[in-house]
């Protein structure tokens, strides 16, 4: 018996003992297989990478959050974050940057964000103020979780150059938007000289795809798109992104037989869906792309104006705004307008912006129009009392021949108008002298005729073959930009010009441009005269036309000093309701403590 017992203890045993081995082969072999699809683009697994592990505070249960790229630009740092599924996305009260020196795990400093941005798991961006390198020294920038240690810094990469977004085209092109081709405007570029590479990993050779290089111009490479990737991003479209994915980059062809690939922050997404009906046709008359920074207050108006005289439908390009933005934008989105903020944090590249808003604007829109929040479309005949032919866009839009696929535009550039201080009724009403002589013009297109090429500069396009530009008479219609405001709002100009291929206002470059201010130089210090400059022509055309057709009556308010009264009452309802609330909470716990 003894013995029986003995044999069936050993035997137990070695089931344990096997039973562990198992499990623990199996787990292993689990981290290899893991491991080994990885190389084939499809699971990354967090535990073999530490750099891509979770928080690296002392507390097991912290949610695995990671730093997916860092671009460092001249003045901010920018941060994206990747989240797993439903976790919350950081506030910017529960963060801090933190900043390393070389070879250390010790932070040198820690500063809050400037902002964070995004509302999506795979694209929140957490903008930090610039590192200070002293004596040359590296600094690597990352995060810290306020009550739970510091995140891994992720891989850091210049801004200017860098392959920064991408679109899977209809014709299942990918359309990749690149700095550091150093290219020339408005011209054609030899394609065999690039070459577009798919993978998740572009340190390795072999774990890439290539592909063929269908066009290149200025800072827009369109390339042939590999089918497994489109089965990858159209897979995505409707889901969680917070997977990894794949990346596109272009290998550039240097000197002496050397390739270079350019590090890469952008993922094939397929084009947004049309916001129409295809079968009735019925797509938006007129619609407006624009790119801004801190521009939030003059935004209603902007907004308002141009839906009275018939555009419906705005596309805003938000390029590193921390003036609450967003809030406006829903604001005016839950009053009815058509309105979508879409984050841009890429600098110096309105035109690689223009061209990736025509896209996402073409299924939706006949014709749109590229102008900036401080141009504002005058619709000339509208103020002729003997002659009121032409009360919207729509009017003149609908006269266009077929192959007219382009209006442009003249520009008169107004001046202060001898104020101190922005005007409480807007700009439109605001200022009303200007210079004599019109600028420039900015354009109003027809998205399915623009080349593939995608080439725009100073706003306006290159057709494709069979259409053609107008120049619309400046009886018939103008833009008025108000260029140059009272001094508080025009030295703002200062900070950075979002166009490619103009200096920047403070740089030591073609002083003498149009594109700039003349006579101002190179420094944001105010003229003694500036509120009397640009004045040479006084204009109220447009002025009496807004005060006569859009002032209420009986308030006599514009409805964008409304919008803004009622936004403000709002604010000030939910402000004492959360008072209320939390009076509220109080007393129950003070009921709670006596009993």
């Amino acid at each position: 018996m003894k013995d029986r017992r003995r044999r069936e203890m050993v035997s137990w045993s070695r089931f344990f003992w096997c039973t562990v081995f198992i499990v623990l082969a199996c787990v292993l072999f689990t981290g290899f297989t893991f491991s080994t699809f990885r190389l084939f683009g499809v699971l990354l697994s967090a535990w073999q990478n530490p750099a891509m592990e979770a928080l690296s505070g002392e507390n097991p249960a912290s949610p695995p959050i990671e730093i997916r790229e860092t671009v460092i630009f001249p003045d901010k740092v920018l941060i994206f974050l990747k989240y797993p599924p439903s976790v919350p996305l950081f506030t910017k009260d529960l963060l801090d940057c933190v900043y390393f020196p070389a070879n250390s795990s010790h932070p040198q400093l820690k500063l809050p964000p400037a902002w964070v941005d995004g509302d999506h798991p795979y694209n929140q961006i957490v903008r930090c103020p610039p590192p200070n390198h002293q004596g040359g020294s590296t600094i690597t920038v990352s995060l810290a979780w306020k009550s739970n240690g510091h995140l891994a810094a992720g891989p850091a990469y210049r801004w200017d150059s860098l392959v920064y977004e991408a679109l899977v085209d209809r014709d299942n092109t990918t359309v990749v938007f690149v700095k550091g081709l150093n290219l020339r405007p408005e011209r054609l570029s030899d394609p065999s000289r690039f070459e577009c590479v798919y993978g998740l990993d572009f340190r390795n050779p072999r774990l890439v795809l290539k592909s063929e290089v269908i066009s290149v111009a200025q800072e827009i490479v369109r390339c042939s798109t590999p089918l497994i990737v489109l089965r990858s991003s159209f897979s995505q479209k409707n889901l969680d992104r917070s997977s990894d994915s794949i990346k596109v980059s272009v290998r550039v062809n240097a000197v002496r037989g050397r390739k270079i690939i350019l590090h890469s922050v952008a993922q094939p997404k397929p084009l947004p869906s049309p916001e129409y009906d295809a079968e009735a046709g019925n797509k938006n008359d007129m619609c407006v792309c624009t790119m801004i920074r801190n521009q939030a207050r003059f935004l209603r108006e902007w907004v308002m104006y141009h839906a009275r005289i018939g555009v419906n439908r705005w596309f805003i390009y938000d390029n590193n705004s921390d003036d609450d933005i967003e809030r406006v934008v829903d604001s005016l989105d839950g009053s009815g307008f058509n309105i979508t903020r879409h984050l841009w944090p890429w600098i110096k590249t309105q035109e690689a912006g223009f061209a990736h808003c025509a896209l996402r604007a073409r299924d939706s829109c006949e014709w749109v129009g590229f102008i900036d929040v401080d141009e504002f479309v005058h619709l000339q005949l509208q103020s002729d009392p003997n002659n009121q032919t032409l009360s919207s866009f729509q009017d003149l839009l609908t006269k266009q021949p077929h192959q007219v696929a382009e209006l442009r535009v003249w520009c008169h550039s107004f001046g202060p108008s001898g104020l101190k201080k922005a005007p409480e009724e807007g700009v439109t009403v605001g200022y009303t002298c200007r210079m004599m002589v019109p600028e420039r013009h900015k354009s109003i297109v027809r998205p399915e005729a623009l080349n593939p090429s995608l080439i725009n500069v100073v706003h306006h396009f290159h057709l494709r073959d069979g259409f053609e530009f107008v120049n619309v008479d400046r009886g018939v219609m103008v833009i008025n930009h108000y260029k140059y405001q009272v001094w508080e709002v025009f030295k703002e100009k200062f900070h950075r010009r979002v166009a490619t291929y103009v200096a920047d206002w403070q740089e030591e470059e073609n002083v003498g441009s149009k594109d700039r201010a003349p006579g101002l130089g190179t420094r944001a210090v105010e003229p003694d005269d500036w509120s009397n400059r640009f004045c040479e022509v006084t204009d109220t055309g447009l002025r009496d036309w807004v005060l006569g057709v859009m002032a209420d009556p009986h308030t006599h308010l514009l409805p964008w000093q409304q919008h803004q009264n009622d936004e403000r009452e709002d604010r000030l309802v939910l402000i004492e309701e959360d008072k209320i609330k939390k009076n509220s909470r109080r007393k129950q716990r003070r009921g709670s403590d006596v009993n």
